[in-house]
C-alpha cells in the first residue's frame, strides 16, 4: 500500500514538473514571434472599398506620349533650283501641299551670258528630258533645259561664262565624260533664275524637296548660297 502511494506522489510531481516546463516554453515561444514582428501597432486593416481603389489605380492605362513632329533645323536653310521660264511657276505649285508659309521664300539671280556651252534645241520637252537622262548617267549634274526662249526652247545648256577660254575648259571636261553631242558659242543675253529657299526644313520637307527635283531636270537641293554669278 505504501509503494502505491509512493508511486502516485512521484507521477503527480512528474506531471506537475512537465506542465510547468512546456508552459512556459509555450509562453516565451508566442514571446519570441511577437519581438520578431516589425513594427506591429502600425499594422492596420484596408477596407474593402479601398482595396479596390487600389487595384483600379493599379489598372489604369498609362498615358501615352504624344509624337512629336519631326523638328525643324534652327538656322538651317536649303534651296531648290533654279527655275527658269514655265519651270518657275510649276515648281511653286507643286511646293504649296506643304505649307511653308512664311518659310519659303524665292531667290532670284541675275545672270549675263558671254558665252555658253549648249546641247542645240530638241524635238520636243520629252526629248530634251530623255536627253538630260543621259547626260546624269554620265555623271553631269550641272545643267538645265531652256524652257521659253523661241530660239532655243529644249536646248539644254551646260554652263554660261564671261569667257571663251571658260566656256572652252567646260566643253573639254564634258567631252572627257563622254559628253559628244555639246558645243560652245557665244550668247550675249540676261536671263534670270530662281531658287526656292526654304527655311528650317525639317526631315520630311528634306525628302520631299530631294523627291521633287527628280521631276525638274537639272535642278539640285543645297544648303542656301548668297547671290552669286557663275563665271
Amino acid at each position: 500500500m505504501r509503494a502505491v502511494l509512493f508511486i502516485l506522489v512521484l507521477a503527480n510531481i512528474a506531471f506537475f514538473a512537465y506542465s510547468w516546463v512546456g508552459g512556459g516554453a509555450e509562453v516565451n515561444s508566442d514571446a519570441h514571434i511577437v519581438g520578431q514582428q516589425l513594427n506591429p501597432e502600425k499594422i492596420r486593416l484596408l477596407a474593402p472599398e479601398q482595396v479596390s481603389a487600389l487595384t483600379r489605380r493599379s489598372e489604369a492605362p498609362k498615358a501615352e506620349t504624344p509624337k512629336a513632329d519631326a523638328p525643324k533645323v534652327a538656322g538651317a536653310c536649303l534651296e531648290w533650283g533654279a527655275m527658269l521660264g514655265g519651270d518657275v511657276a510649276r515648281a511653286a505649285q507643286a511646293l504649296e501641299p506643304l505649307g511653308l508659309g512664311a518659310r519659303l521664300a524665292p531667290r532670284k539671280q541675275e545672270e549675263v551670258a558671254a558665252y555658253w556651252v549648249y546641247i542645240g534645241p530638241l524635238a520636243n520637252r520629252q526629248a530634251a528630258t530623255q536627253k538630260a537622262g543621259e547626260l546624269k548617267r554620265l555623271g553631269v549634274d550641272d545643267y538645265f533645259v531652256v524652257p521659253d526662249d523661241p530660239k532655243w526652247r529644249n536646248a539644254i545648256s551646260l554652263g554660261v561664262f564671261k569667257t571663251e577660254e571658260a566656256a572652252k575648259a567646260r566643253l573639254e571636261a564634258l567631252r572627257a565624260k563622254g559628253v559628244k553631242s555639246a558645243t560652245s558659242g557665244a550668247r550675249e543675253s540676261q536671263f534670270s533664275k530662281t531658287y526656292f529657299q526654304v527655311r528650317e526644313p525639317n526631315a520630311t520637307v528634306t525628302a520631299k524637296l530631294n523627291e521633287l527635283k527628280q521631276g525638274f531636270p537639272g535642278t539640285e537641293v543645297r544648303e542656301c548660297v548668297p547671290d552669286e554669278k557663275k563665271g
